[in-house]
């Protein structure tokens, strides 16, 4: 099952009264730097912290009565745990988050906070996939996937809806890979409106599955990524590869220390809090590993939650 430019219309249809619709901000001295026209599309001013809202929401509310009623399950560490536990809240049913042992306390709280049943398990994939199976059995629930399910697709893809209605002259948009789920949404929808814009796939350097796999034609999965865009470690599935495949135009990577500085400028430069996956679109931009000079460029800030007492200035 494959994901077209209606289904994400539909979608926008259904999320738009549960989301920001998030600003496109810009910059005069970013632009100045770049030599092109930037436009940021600012998810990480999103419900929740992160575009994951959109594709959760979209999962949750698009559930008939009869699936919703046993609630929701997914495994996540990340921004997809706190986004469909708020959704479920939302619809006023229950929300089985499987997290690891391992994961930050800042993430935990961000579930707890929105309601979010936790149940944690050791941090292995097998892990999560076998405790997230015995909910299922247990409850009833739905599995909600972090990024390989056509609803979480479909509802990443209308912030490119959004961008594009704000500034439909648009040439090229950067959007961050990992799962590849808002990279298949933002890739279906700009081709539908504007087949003529490129889209590129922007990726740490230390954890480039998707662009070997583009490279080489077929699914290369991730082994051991360490990068500090911890949002950018999964591999793609072969939904996404399939769609990515279909639609986007090329994915560069960038360096660990890209992200940090695209990170830095934007907090000084713009005043967004962004987190380093949220950062890495621009870093392609400030490593120029994407030719953007002259041209009207749309950058996907996907998120801005993270630890402010571990930021990676402080660290280095």
């Amino acid at each position: 099952m494959t994901v077209q430019l209606q289904d994400i219309r539909a979608a926008h249809d259904r999320i738009r009264d549960k989301i920001h619709r998030t600003p496109v901000m810009r910059s005069a001295s970013l632009n100045d730097l770049a030599g092109a026209q930037l436009f940021f599309k600012c998810e990480n001013l999103q419900k929740a912290g992160a575009f994951k809202t959109r594709g959760a929401v979209n999962a949750v509310f698009g559930l008939t009565e009869e699936e919703a009623r046993p609630g929701v399950v997914t495994h996540s560490s990340g921004n997809h745990a706190a986004a469909l536990a708020r959704a479920a809240t939302l619809r006023g049913i229950p929300a089985h988050i499987v997290m690891p042992k391992t994961a930050p306390a800042v993430k935990v709280a961000s579930v707890r906070r929105y309601g979010g049943k936790i149940v944690f398990c050791e941090p292995t994939l097998e892990a999560r996939e076998s405790t997230s199976q015995r909910l299922i059995s247990n409850t009833g629930a739905t599995f909600i996937h972090p990024y390989d399910d056509v609803r979480v697709i479909a509802g990443q893809g209308t912030m490119a809806v959004e961008l594009l209605e704000d500034i439909p002259d648009l040439e090229l948009i950067l959007c961050p890979v990992g799962g590849g789920g808002q990279l298949s949404g933002v890739a279906v929808a700009s081709k539908g409106i504007s087949p003529k814009i490129q889209v590129m796939a922007v990726e740490p350097s230390r954890a480039d599955d998707a662009a070997r796999s583009f490279a080489a034609g077929r699914l290369i999965p991730s082994v051991d990524p360490r990068t500090i865009a911890d949002g950018l470690l999964t591999s793609l599935s072969d939904r996404t590869f399939a769609l990515i495949q279909k639609y986007v135009d090329g994915i560069v990577t960038v360096s660990e220390e890209g992200i940090v500085n695209a990170m830095r400028t934007i907090w000084e430069v713009m005043k967004l809090v962004v987190e380093p996956s949220g950062a890495v679109s621009y870093a392609g931009v400030i490593e120029r590993r994407v030719q953007v000079k002259g041209k009207r460029v749309g950058i996907i800030l996907s998120g801005g939650n993270l630890d402010l007492d571990v930021l990676p200035w402080q660290i280095r």
